[in-house]
């Protein structure tokens, strides 16, 4: 899908605003060259001042952005993209971040095991000239778990990092029963509205800088 920009985007200066090895993998699997910075932003917004999870997600995302913008914007090589994401996992109204330990990875499990929770991915791309704010959202079934499996699987640790104490692409893609929706944004990047949007960032800058040439502005 990028193939259009691909040129282009082999010269900008992209900025991962993230240290999740998973999101750092799908943008690999992309072929784009990009540098990581992660975020300093607390996250200590309050999911309750929020209409939804995903506009949660969205606006986390985009202060994760907003602090790393304002960190690299007196750098000689101006950065050109900047990435943002958060993930949360929904069920029954209540969010289910990163556990804190492995007691709450346990009773994360316990709730999500034998039903069906939502995962909402909200994305910001920054660019010099626009932004754009987005959020995905996928199905997810779980299926029953019991609690030596909860307990084997959370001393694996695996669950430690990840928003819904799970890791889809790991050991916990066993507990999974099925999924409705984009595989990748369980991953926490969903690939392809990602690539649908930045095209069209890019795509219609590049209509535009063609439309400027051709009148003369350049």
């Amino acid at each position: 899908m990028l193939e259009p920009i691909r040129h282009s985007l082999d010269f900008q200066r992209i900025i991962l605003a993230s240290t999740s090895p998973r999101r750092s993998e799908v943008l690999r699997h992309l072929g784009l060259h990009f540098e990581i910075l992660p975020s300093l932003f607390e996250e200590n917004l309050n999911p309750k001042d929020f209409a939804s999870p995903a506009d949660y997600a969205v606006e986390t995302a985009y202060r994760k952005v907003l602090d790393v913008a304002e960190r690299v914007a007196n750098d000689v090589n101006k950065a050109d993209i900047i990435v943002g994401a958060d993930t949360v996992v929904c069920l029954d109204g209540k969010l289910y971040e990163k556990p804190k330990d492995t007691a709450a990875a346990v009773k994360c499990l316990s709730e999500l095991s034998g039903r069906q929770h939502t995962v909402y991915t909200g994305m910001v791309i920054k660019t010099p000239n626009a932004t754009v704010k987005f959020s995905e959202k996928t199905l997810v079934t779980m299926a029953y778990l019991s609690d030596d499996v909860i307990q084997g699987y959370v001393r694996t640790r695996e669950p430690m990092d990840k928003a819904g104490a799970y890791g889809i692409q790991g050991l916990g893609g066993t507990l999974i029963e099925k999924i409705d929706g984009d595989f990748y944004n369980v991953l926490g990047l969903p690939l392809h509205s990602f690539c649908k949007h930045l095209l069209w960032l890019y795509d219609d800058q590049r209509k535009k800088d063609e439309l400027k040439r051709d009148i003369g502005e350049y």
